[in-house]
């Protein structure tokens, strides 16, 4: 069964293909009540959406011609749980402008309705966590990339002593403990699972190829 959002979204996709659609026929194509169809248009609306009704026999909907749809479809918790998080970067990171970026490039985005939540969450909320060891964003991107292609990286490490060495990881996981933002992965050159901070690793490019070492998997963590 859809959730809320996927058939609101699925109605959506329908109504910009444009027509005049009957709320018959949306409930047939969406295989829900006519009554969910005009929850969810109305949850359209809510969020910013100018969607035009016929009423009558044979009511229906239209998208307004020339309407400018925004790109995001949010549901109000989701906007401030993102906001939320957002702040919490921000706050962690303050030398750092990209969560704030972010969140000033989301609120454009977002319609009137949700865009009032976004505001009131940010002042509304604030964060009294300690922060974090600064993070090189574009390093984090690079391993989630490598991660989502079963790629290896290559890397220059400074390990805790000074010592230096070239290393070739293939990385499962970055995380954060104890103030400190680490990648745990698996050395090819050791054969085994390592633990990298990020502050240590200089000169991270992605090698080519797609690899797999599920030959040697990660180890289960007892808790």
């Amino acid at each position: 069964m859809d959730s809320p959002s996927n058939r609101t979204l699925r109605l959506l996709s329908l109504l910009q293909a444009g027509g005049d659609w009957s709320v018959a026929a949306l409930a047939e194509r969406l295989e829900v009540s006519q009554r969910t169809v005009r929850r969810d248009t109305q949850r359209l609306r809510e969020l910013g959406y100018d969607v035009q009704s016929r009423p009558g026999p044979g009511a229906g909907y239209q998208l307004r011609p020339g309407t400018k749809i925004p790109p995001l479809l949010l549901s109000a918790d989701e906007v401030a749980t993102i906001i939320t998080s957002l702040l919490v970067l921000e706050t962690w990171s303050p030398d750092d402008p990209t969560a704030s970026v972010a969140r000033s490039k989301l609120e454009q985005t977002l319609p009137p309705a949700l865009r009032r939540r976004a505001a009131a969450t940010a002042i509304s909320t604030q964060i009294l966590h300690e922060s974090p060891a600064p993070v090189d964003w574009a390093l984090v991107g690079i391993l989630s990339d490598a991660v989502a292609q079963g790629a290896r990286v290559g890397f220059d490490y400074t390990d805790q002593r000074g010592r230096q060495s070239a290393r070739v990881v293939e990385p499962h996981r970055h995380f954060l403990r104890s103030r400190q933002w680490y990648v745990v992965g698996f050395d090819i050159d050791r054969g085994d699972w390592r633990l990298f901070r990020l502050d240590r690793m200089q000169s991270t490019s992605i090698l080519p190829g797609a690899h797999s070492s599920r030959e040697f998997p990660f180890p289960s963590i007892e808790s």
